[in-house]
């Protein structure tokens, strides 16, 4: 094999790790180029940011971490591991300092303790908080207080294919009050959280996590009901290496926004980001990110019971949308009356009131573009309320992209989990396996049909003999249409119907390689 072949067939697989895709031409007998059709093979390596869980002395949060077992290909080795990172509070000029210390002490004094946090830290990431040891079977850490750290950390081997984890946070009493739930993410460069405020009785702090050792540096727009916040503030926000930053949305803009969208960008490095919302009168939960900007959304999962449903969307380029909303429930698609339609404008954000619109069957949003005009790309979330008066607690959905082959959510209970599947198209069938326990158990698999334009939600398969908590992992199978999913994790508590919701994007657990031919000689010297 020459020195060229080696280059190119190199070349190839990086880009088809970073990117996720990758295309190698070579000629044919005539000397025309030939696309060489891509392998599947399992990525070797991913990685995973979990912000710092809640502010709240009453915290009890449970990390559970989980990768799905017969990924094939992935080898027969592999490592994935979760360490602490520094949390650091960002001031309304954008720098940063490190939450633990004391402003009251002396220069002495904060000399001292710099270097005596200086060495934790270190210590701290060299020893992973919660650790992996193989597929198929989760593993779990607890931590209580406002002290459990926020984590970063990566998977290799056989255990980076499909690798999750679930940070789950129960907060009793309080304005922080409830569950909080999310899906700790890779890193990036760019995320939209339409379904934000800046209004009084929210407190809404968007989390900034650095994987990486050198510095990254974030912007953060701010978008109402007429277009971008006014604010000074929100760039140029530094976010240090192997640390989370929280920023509190309120002091990004002197204006006062019901329904925000919220656009994160980096100008170096990379960054994990996400919106830890507390609502005073609701109770507080995780916003994800919603998925990429596209004509046609949906947002699996809300729950049948909900008693507010509101939708917030935003445009995100140079045109308008008109957006058909509907339904996708138990028996079919319905179009909510008084509801049909929604106007975003370009660069602004729209919401819309859809009340009790589930009626007592859980059900998923679809919106696509009205007529066959110019589709514009939206992204969207839903508030999700259950209960009411004092009892009410809130989550978020955001718009979701169908699994492609494979997704995971990890951290289900033996009492409270409903798995939501949507096919808003053609009909489909799907795998469900319930894992081993954190503790012990049996794996349990069950196949489900959901028929076209319907939302099926039912309990996961229970493991046998559980112990613990399990992770659940959703197939659909070849040659059915698309499928949507999210999990609803209920845990009610002193009369507050306290959830949360965590949709499952595809664990892209696989990339497309370049084949190699046998013979490469093609490729020159």
């Amino acid at each position: 094999m020459n020195r060229t072949t080696l280059s190119l067939i190199a070349v190839a697989t990086a880009l088809a790790a970073v990117t996720g895709f990758a295309t190698l031409t070579a000629p044919d007998s005539t000397g025309a180029a030939v696309a060489q059709t891509p392998a599947l093979l399992p990525v070797e390596r991913t990685s995973q940011l979990c912000p710092a869980p809640s502010m709240s002395d009453i915290a009890e949060t449970t990390y559970t971490s989980f990768t799905p077992a017969g990924t094939s290909g992935s080898g027969t080795s592999g490592s994935a591991g979760l360490s602490e990172s520094v949390v650091t509070l960002a001031d309304t000029a954008g720098n940063t300092k490190d939450a633990t210390k004391d402003a009251q002490k002396d220069d002495k004094s904060d000399d001292k303790d710099a270097k005596s946090d200086g060495e934790k830290t270190d210590s701290a990431q060299d020893k992973a908080f919660l650790a992996l040891k193989e597929p198929g079977k989760p593993v779990s850490a607890e931590a209580s207080g406002a002290e459990a750290p926020a984590l970063v950390g990566s998977a290799d081997g056989r255990l980076a294919p499909g690798w999750t984890t679930q940070q789950t946070t129960t907060v009793s009493v309080g304005g922080a009050r409830g569950l909080l739930g999310m899906t700790c993410a890779g890193p990036d460069t760019d995320f939209w959280f339409p379904g934000a405020s800046t209004e009084e009785s929210r407190q809404d702090y968007v989390h900034l996590t650095n994987p990486d050792e050198t510095a990254a540096v974030a912007d953060i727009e701010v978008y109402g009901k007429d277009g971008v916040l006014k604010s000074e503030v929100g760039e140029g926000i530094p976010v240090p290496g192997r640390s989370s930053v929280p920023v509190l949305l309120s002091t990004l803009t002197g204006e006062s926004a019901p329904d925000a969208t919220v656009h994160v960008t980096t100008r170096t490095g990379r960054v994990g980001a996400v919106v830890r919302v507390a609502d005073e009168k609701a109770g507080s939960d995780w916003l994800a990110a919603s998925g990429d900007p596209a004509a046609r959304l949906v947002l699996p999962g809300i729950p049948a019971d909900a008693t507010d449903v509101r939708l917030v969307a935003f445009a995100t380029g140079e045109d308008d949308a008109d957006l058909k909303v509907q339904l996708a429930g138990a028996d079919g698609t319905i179009t909510p009356a008084g509801n049909e339609t929604l106007h975003v404008k370009s660069r602004m954000t729209a919401s819309l009131d859809l009340a009790d619109v589930t009626k007592g069957q859980a059900g998923s949003l679809v919106l696509s573009p009205v007529g066959s005009g110019r589709a514009a790309p939206v992204v969207a979330a839903l508030r999700v309320v259950r209960g009411k008066g004092a009892n009410q607690e809130i989550a978020f959905i955001p718009a979701t992209a169908p699994i492609a082959s494979r997704a995971t959510v990890a951290d289900n209970r033996a009492k409270g989990s409903t798995l939501s599947l949507t096919a808003p198209g053609a009909a489909a069938k799907v795998k469900v396996t319930s894992s081993a326990g954190t503790g012990g158990g049996e794996p349990a698999v069950q196949t489900y049909t959901v028929k076209a334009g319907t939302t099926l939600a039912v309990t996961p398969p229970a493991p046998k003999g559980l112990k613990g908590s399990y992770a659940v992992t959703v197939e659909p199978e070849a040659g059915g249409g698309p499928v949507h999913a999210a999990r609803t994790l209920a845990l009610p508590e002193d009369g507050v119907p306290m959830f949360t919701v965590q949709t499952l994007p595809d664990d892209r657990g696989m990339v497309s390689v370049p084949k190699a031919r046998e013979d490469l000689s093609i490729l020159g010297d």
